[in-house]
């Protein structure tokens, strides 16, 4: 096969994967979740003075973009393919995997660092101190639910079936 005809091979099978990726509602909802939530996030915490750069990369926060994701992953799966499927009992255990961690584990881990950070600049006023909003509250967890079941039903079934008919 000459090389220009496997360039134009690949480019389509590239060109159908671009295209399976951005008609997968499943994906672009749970992605857009996260997104509107991660935003969100940041626009909170300017509005509340506590904007700093490690937000951008940071968990913990009003809204919990984890638990968007999650949920928009798990609602939209059952949406797209039935709530009576493996996957979504997939999706859905993730989720309460996921949203038990940010509430129980990493909160847990929150409160410990904020004592060691207590202990440790009683010694030390120049350490450097531990990340303590790792985890979530509940209003955190619930405001991230909203925003991914919403996101969920909003793409898979008013955005894209009037965008494919």
């Amino acid at each position: 096969m000459p090389f220009s005809i496997r360039i134009e091979y690949y480019m389509n099978d590239f060109q159908t994967l671009v295209i399976q990726l951005i008609t997968n509602r499943v994906l672009v909802a749970t992605g857009a979740a996260w997104t509107i939530a991660q935003v969100m996030k940041i626009i909170i915490d300017m509005v509340t003075g506590h904007f700093t750069p490690d937000r951008l990369t940071g968990s913990g926060g009003m809204p919990s973009s984890h638990t968007a994701t999650v949920v928009a992953l798990a609602i939209s799966t059952g949406i797209v393919e039935s709530f009576a499927s493996t996957t979504f009992v997939i999706a859905f255990f993730l989720a309460t995997i996921v949203i038990y961690d940010a509430t129980g584990v990493r909160a847990e881990a929150g409160k410990h660092a904020h004592v060691l950070n207590q202990i440790l600049l009683r010694e030390n006023k120049n350490a450097k101190p531990l990340e303590e909003k790792i985890g979530h509250t509940g209003p955190e967890i619930i405001a991230g639910a909203i925003i991914g079941f919403a996101v969920a039903c909003i793409v898979c079934n008013v955005i894209y079936p009037a965008i494919l008919g």
